[in-house]
């Protein structure tokens, strides 16, 4: 006899029987239907948004995504059990997809069973053994969110709602196939047990059961089963488990724009009456649904460098503020809910956008609040944001020195001031050099302008600088909310730039780097835009840079702007390497490097809540026990500068741009 089992054995598969337990699911499907459909109501509050451009590449996403659990595992012990239980629960969903095709479908119309013979005896050890794995999972995520639950973790009563509810369908579940074995196989085919191990136990642990008692309890399982499953999908829509959907599309509705990209307000529309965001009304659809996304993972909260030194802010917070007015109270002004020191202190490092397993779009929501502060309210981080905004305005600078005096640095070096025209005719340049303004004026920073030129002169490049033409590049005014100042500064440096025609721009600061080759380009600019780092790595691989190799111990610091914001982080390691380091990397790297405090228009602002970011920076760097601290960033390298000082290990810990380390091994002739 070919192994195989009865379908809706016990329960009864007469017209009643199915037509009653279709009628339940109908009936709890459409309610599901229905409570989707108002929330989708309240997602319509918000602003119109493309997010279905290029549907095939979203699609693809969002399926290796959703399948792989990528963004789920990442970085994440939890993260991998959820992946895990998922990856059981996906399976025993399909076993229980193919009993509807062939009880419903295929047997039924066609008089064609496919679950026999050696496919019955894979897809019955399979679904046991995925039910097995997946209770042992969801027993870990109990266990750590109800015994040993970290303090960040938001649990509520839904949360235990959610975790009966899945083990109650999976016990119920192997009791079912555990009683019909009991009453069946255990008597007429032990030998097949063993396709089925867990249902083999219970079998056996029922084996003096009477026959009666069996059925009797089978059917009532069964039924009770059926209503948890029930119950189960009626949840979904109210509780967290409705990530399920949310979160699988919102990888479909990913920006698919340059990461970090902000959006470019148009400041010259008259029928515009406000600018940023105060309210639900004020933000987009996708702002919106991020909030049904979320699951309160905490793992944006846990990770971000402001939280982590005691400022207010929670990027988890965030988002819920935003549900919870969207969903209870529209009306209500989210800068106050949310509070203005929350809003100040993030550095838009992007690390909470970088984890979140659900793809929610934290940074773009608080430079909104930010611009409708600044632009609408007049209000600003602090004092001498303002006074360095006025700055910039006045002079093109936050420190506010002369304009005339930005390219005195540059003097006596071989360096072409692009506004002398003869010049440009005599000996054209190979790169522009946008230089920034701390390396302008920051007598630190100047070295790094003077080694990156020394290093573009012994290999052979030669380089041009606007000098006077140059503004600030508005980056850190923009991220402090002023875009209207911002597109002014934008708009000039377009213009200097644009006059020469030059084929590549190179700049030793990530944030006029960010800025120049992504935000600048809605405003029309179009010429190559590199970062030093991945300038000099070429050059070092096609031998144009002269450099011996020294040996030496560092820890290096990957700056936020290039790695999370332009996945830079190779082609720095790789000059190091070549200039003879060996790199102790500390705990947080490459991606998931921490802030230096400076981001986010921080630069400009005091530092008055909590603890100093940059000296936790600092104090990560210490613990490699590397003698010196890499930095490829003029914010990253004034904050350190400050930090080692405020840590008081300036004899223990020296920080260097990664050009100093170039420059001390260039042979020279």
């Amino acid at each position: 006899m070919e192994i195989s089992r009865e379908i809706y054995w016990n329960v009864g598969n007469s017209l009643t029987t199915i037509a009653l337990m279709y009628f339940f699911t109908f009936l709890a499907m459409g309610y599901v239907v229905y409570l989707f459909y108002k929330r989708y109501k309240v997602y319509q509050l918000g602003k119109p948004l493309n997010r279905t451009d290029n549907l095939a590449e979203r699609i693809k996403y969002m399926l290796t995504n959703m399948a792989g659990q990528i963004k789920v595992r990442r970085r994440s012990r939890p993260g991998i059990a959820h992946s895990i239980f998922f990856w059981s629960f996906t399976i025993l969903f399909i076993g229980t997809f193919l009993v509807f095709v062939q009880a419903d479908i295929t047997d039924l119309f066609f008089d064609y069973v496919f679950l026999k013979g050696d496919f019955y005896k894979a897809y019955s050890f399979s679904l046991d053994i995925a039910g097995l794995v997946g209770i042992i999972m969801l027993g870990g995520l109990f266990i750590r969110r109800f015994v040993f639950k970290p303090k960040s973790l938001v649990t509520s009563k839904e949360d235990t709602i959610i975790h009966v509810l899945l083990f109650a369908i999976l016990i119920t579940g192997f009791l079912i196939e555990g009683v019909r074995m009991a009453a069946t196989e255990l008597k007429t085919n032990p030998e097949w047990m063993i396709f089925s191990p867990v249902g083999m136990v219970i079998a056996n642990m029922l084996s003096q059961v009477s026959d009666n008692v069996l059925l009797l309890s089978h059917k009532i399982i069964w039924w009770v089963h059926l209503f948890i499953v029930l119950a189960f999908f009626i949840v979904i829509p109210v509780t967290k488990l409705r990530h399920m959907f949310t979160i699988t599309a919102n990888y479909v509705f990913k920006d698919n724009g340059p990461t970090g990209k902000l959006v470019t307000l148009n400041m010259e529309d008259e029928t515009i009456e406000s600018f940023g965001v105060s309210k639900v009304t004020d933000f987009t659809w996708k702002d919106i649904f991020d909030a049904d996304a979320c699951i309160n993972c905490s793992r944006c909260q846990d990770i971000c460098p402001a939280n982590a030194t005691g400022k207010p802010l929670s990027p988890m917070s965030v988002i819920n503020r935003i549900g919870n007015a969207a969903f209870n109270d529209p009306s209500i002004n989210l800068i106050d809910d949310i509070g203005r020191d929350s809003i100040w202190s993030c550095t838009t490092c992007r690390a909470c956008e970088d984890i979140c397993p659900a793809n929610n779009e934290h940074v773009n929501k608080i430079i909104d609040f930010r611009r409708n502060l600044v632009l609408m309210e007049g209000e600003f981080a602090g004092d001498e944001v303002m006074q360095a905004m006025d700055n910039v305005e006045v002079n093109g600078n936050p420190m506010g020195l002369a304009m005339a005096s930005r390219g005195d640095w540059a003097i006596g070096l071989d360096v072409v001031i692009m506004s002398d025209t003869y010049e440009i005719v005599k000996n054209p340049v190979d790169v522009l050099y946008y230089v920034g303004c701390y390396a302008s004026f920051d007598a630190r920073n100047q070295k790094i302008a003077k080694n990156f030129v020394e290093i573009c002169n012994v290999s052979g490049i030669k380089v041009g600088i606007l000098g006077k033409e140059e503004k600030c590049c508005g980056e850190p005014i923009r991220k402090m909310g002023n875009e209207y100042l911002y597109q002014e500064l934008a708009k000039e440096n377009i213009e200097n730039l644009g006059k020469y025609n030059v084929l590549k721009i190179v700049t030793t600061c990530p944030h006029c780097f960010n800025t120049l080759n992504k935000d600048y380009r809605d405003l029309g600019f179009e010429t190559q835009v590199e970062h030093y780092t991945v300038f000099l790595d070429r050059l070092e691989k096609e031998n144009r840079i002269p450099m011996k190799e020294e040996a030496f111990d560092c820890t290096y610091h990957d700056s936020c702007y290039l790695v999370r914001h332009n996945d830079i982080d190779d082609q720095p390691r790789s000059l190091l390497n070549a200039a003879g380091a060996n790199i102790i990397e500390m705990d947080k790297s490459r991606k998931n490097t921490s802030c230096c405090g400076a981001g986010g228009g921080r630069i400009l602002a005091e530092e008055h809540l909590g603890t100093k970011i940059n000296i936790a920076r600092v104090n990560m760097a210490q613990e490699t026990g590397a003698p010196t601290l890499i930095s490829n960033c003029p914010f990253c390298l004034t904050m350190f500068e400050d930090g080692i000082k405020m840590a008081d290990c300036e004899d223990s810990l020296v920080v260097k741009d990664l050009s100093e380390i170039i420059v001390e091994r260039l042979k020279k002739s």
